[in-house]
């Protein structure tokens, strides 16, 4: 039967190590911040605007909300931006993506400081990913990736893993970090020929192309592993991700659900980062 990976047992572990950092932070009159800052009002941003308020003050960590009109122009929004940044007091930045599209973001990217920068949105932190620099920040959906694997104590050392899914956000820099743990790792996409066939080949499976239910029990080999990093709409309006759940949990030994999988693990990553970066501009770490 499937170990069922879930994303509550690993944010649990995080907390309490969170816990302590801060802790120690205020012992030396530190209260790490994190600065959400926020065009306009989606429905999505503001769901996980709240999930992320929540773990962070869970753990001690004080959120300053920046709203910004969604008809903001370029020059203001970058002035609001730099505002945030040059804040003593805010110590990590979140900023919701994708912008309204009368935005330039690449601009921000350049604005950003990349100690402030924890979800990897500076070239100089994607860089740094390549690079296998861990000074640096990676986006949080692959450090979660990481942390579920580590968690349930999955040995990556040489072991096959294919990644479905190139983009910036998830595929390329989540390959990058498995890479820097000696997996021997393959990059796909929904243009691979013969996609299921590299898939089965792998050992251990993560789908992150964005596409509901695309993997299925076709894809997989007995005993692999699967993490699913997708967040989807089924076509019956529930939630699902990119790994259709109930046809191929029966052949794996390990499985991340969706919803309550990686998407749990990732404003953890994000409070983690928050901490870290409240010690690197403390000169602390």
């Amino acid at each position: 039967m499937s170990i069922i990976m879930k994303g509550s047992e690993v944010a649990a572990a995080m907390k309490e190590e969170l816990l302590r950092e801060v802790e120690k932070l205020a012992q030396k009159g530190i209260v790490p911040q994190l600065g959400i800052v926020r065009v306009g009002a989606r429905p999505d941003d503001l769901a996980y605007e709240r999930g992320a308020v929540k773990r962070m003050e869970a753990v001690g960590i004080r959120c300053k909300v920046i709203e910004l009109p969604e008809s903001i122009s370029q020059e203001v929004f970058e002035k609001e931006f730099s505002a945030v940044d040059s804040n003593p007091d805010i110590h990590g930045i979140l900023l919701f993506r994708p912008l309204p599209k009368q935005l330039d973001e690449e601009s921000v990217r350049n604005i950003i400081d990349p100690k402030k920068d924890i979800d990897c949105m500076s070239p100089v932190n994607m860089a740094k990913v390549f690079a296998g620099d861990e000074s640096g920040f990676a986006p949080c959906t692959p450090e979660a990736v990481m942390e579920v694997l580590a968690h349930f104590g999955i040995d990556l050392k040489g072991k096959r893993v294919t990644v479905v899914g190139r983009s910036m956000v998830v595929g390329k820099p989540l390959s990058m970090l498995l890479l820097k743990k000696n997996a021997t790792v393959t990059i796909c996409h929904t243009k691979t020929a013969d996609l299921g066939a590299t898939c089965r080949n792998a050992e251990i499976l993560v789908a992150a192309a964005g596409k509901a239910n695309m993997i299925t029990a076709e894809f997989v080999s007995e005993n692999s592993i699967v993490v699913d990093v997708g967040i989807n709409v089924g076509s019956d309006g529930k939630l699902c991700g990119d790994v259709d759940f109930e046809a191929v949990a029966p052949k794996t030994a390990s499985i991340t659900p969706v919803p309550g999988g990686v998407g749990t693990v990732t404003s953890s990553v994000l409070a983690k980062h928050v901490v870290r970066a409240a010690n690197y501009l403390n000169g602390l770490s």
